[in-house]
């Protein structure tokens, strides 16, 4: 780990920090949420990049990288320089949602699962149906708004972005502007990013986001013309009305051009995006695509040195990792994995060109919680998957080759789940025997040990891992909570 450039107090007091109790109580979350003592960077962290693979954990993260690139290959994640392991458990349960998860990393607070960046305590509340039947009526009656790291860096002067592949009302991008109650407030949300309409969160300041690329125009759409919003308001003509660009497919976004005066919105999906290797590309871009776009239009605003700009804070969600783990979507899963690294390669190549060795940059990449993929065994090493070779898509197969059995002396597949949706009714060998060819499809669901309803496989508790790079990475070190990150991005950032 790369400690000089760290005074010897500071170092002290970080590394008695890192290991910290997490918060039981309202004072002490309210501790946790504090910055820890200022570290004395050479230089502090001007622009801030934050990668969030949704549902990520370390199994998804090494099927990925055997899928990509074999055994002995590398995802972008593996090459950042500092790294750190990270305890994602929520405030009132050993398994964390998104909402309580990414909540703890933009405000420092531990969070009730469904909770969207709220203060400590904040009890998780169902949203009540509107005139068109739609559950998205807000019934909160407790906690106040968390302050969250793009908010902070608003008030720093930052320009501030988001890019999601899933609507941007969800619950990961969500807690990184918006508060709630509960995560499927989606019509509360999108409000709060129209500056001077009725619900708008003043604290993203008076122009609001400077980029937000993703999918849910629905939210932004009034019910009579095919939207989800029961007021009647066309959330994208205010949006206009306020000087904003608003684009909706990937011609429009490639038209954008930097204005530091002028927002841009894409939107391009009415719900959530498409997975990558299904997507239509004229209609919808790839993450790449808008991580690249995003920091086009941020780059007036980046702060690479002495009256340079402010900088910016930038968060990038690959969200449909999550939501292919959720159908037991195994291929998905892995292809939207490495998606998401391509996105992240994109985003170092682009600030390094901005900021050489990245002296006024912080990267950080991690998961928000664990799935229950896993990998099984002993199978031989399959090396990355190829038209031709399925690799760990594939069965589980002896030193010679041959399909390993199970006690029916049926085959099985490497890559299986915890819980989800496909589990065989008593024994294995009263079914077809396993292929290759069928265990390699696009739609193909890996089995299951308990049986859920379709597509609800569920989240698991295991730590994730974090990967970080550029100005303050040497901070993340060792196993930290969730809500340690947030110190640590804001003391590297000065926020």
């Amino acid at each position: 780990m790369r400690l000089t450039t760290l005074a010897g107090a500071a170092l002290l007091a970080l590394l008695s920090g890192c290991a910290s109790v997490p918060p039981t109580s309202q004072d002490q979350a309210q501790s946790q949420a504090q910055a820890p003592a200022q570290a004395q960077h050479q230089e502090r962290a001007k622009n801030v990049i934050f990668f969030l693979g949704d549902g990520m954990g370390l199994n998804t993260l090494t099927a990925a990288r055997i899928f990509h690139a074999g055994e002995e290959g590398e995802l972008t994640i593996d090459r950042l320089p500092e790294s750190a392991f990270v305890k994602t458990f929520s405030n009132d349960a050993m398994v964390t949602d998104s909402a309580a998860g990414m909540a703890a990393y933009m405000t420092g607070v531990k969070h009730n699962n469904g909770v969207i960046s709220m203060s400590f305590g904040t009890r998780s509340i169902a949203p009540a149906k509107d005139a068109n039947g739609n559950a998205l009526v807000s019934k909160c009656d407790n906690g106040e708004p968390a302050p969250t790291l793009l908010e902070l860096a608003r008030r720093r002067g930052m320009a501030i972005g988001v890019v999601t592949n899933t609507s941007v009302t969800d619950a990961t991008p969500a807690s990184a502007y918006g508060h709630g109650c509960h995560r499927k407030l989606e019509n509360d949300f999108a409000a709060m990013l129209v500056p001077g309409g009725a619900g708008y969160n003043a604290a993203l300041g008076a122009r609001g986001l400077d980029v937000l690329f993703g999918g849910g125009a629905q939210f932004f759409t009034p019910f009579e013309r095919g939207g989800k919003r029961a007021d009647g308001r066309d959330l994208l003509a205010e949006l206009r009305a306020q000087g904003m660009r608003v684009v909706a497919d990937s011609a429009g976004m490639g038209a954008l051009g930097a204005d530091p005066r002028q927002p841009a919105i894409g939107l391009f999906a009415a719900n959530h995006m498409d997975y990558d290797a299904a997507r239509d590309p004229a209609r919808q871009p790839s993450l790449t695509e808008m991580t690249r776009k995003a920091i086009d239009l941020l780059a007036p605003h980046a702060g690479t040195g002495k009256g340079s700009g402010k900088g910016f804070f930038l968060v990038v969600e690959g969200g449909l990792i999550d939501h292919a783990l959720h159908a037991t979507l195994g291929k998905r899963a892995l292809q939207e994995t490495v998606s998401y690294n391509a996105a992240m390669q994109a985003a170092l190549e682009k600030m390094e060109a901005l900021d050489p060795g990245l002296k006024h940059t912080l990267v950080v990449a991690t998961a928000d919680h664990d799935h229950t993929l896993l990998l099984n065994g002993y199978t031989v090493r399959t090396g990355k998957t190829t038209p031709t070779n399925p690799g760990v898509l594939g069965l589980v197969r002896n030193l010679d080759g041959s399909p390993m059995l199970d006690r029916e002396g049926r085959p099985f597949t490497i890559i299986g789940f915890g819980t989800g949706e496909k589990r065989v009714n008593g024994s294995r060998g009263t079914q077809p025997a396993l292929t290759d060819d069928i265990v390699t499809r696009d739609d193909y669901h890996q089995e299951a040990v308990v049986r859920t309803r379709p597509g609800a496989e569920t989240h698991g508790g295991t730590d994730v891992y974090l990967g970080a790079a550029g100005a303050g990475a040497e901070l993340f070190r060792g196993t930290i909570d969730n809500t340690r990150v947030f110190g640590l991005i804001k003391t590297a950032a000065g926020l």
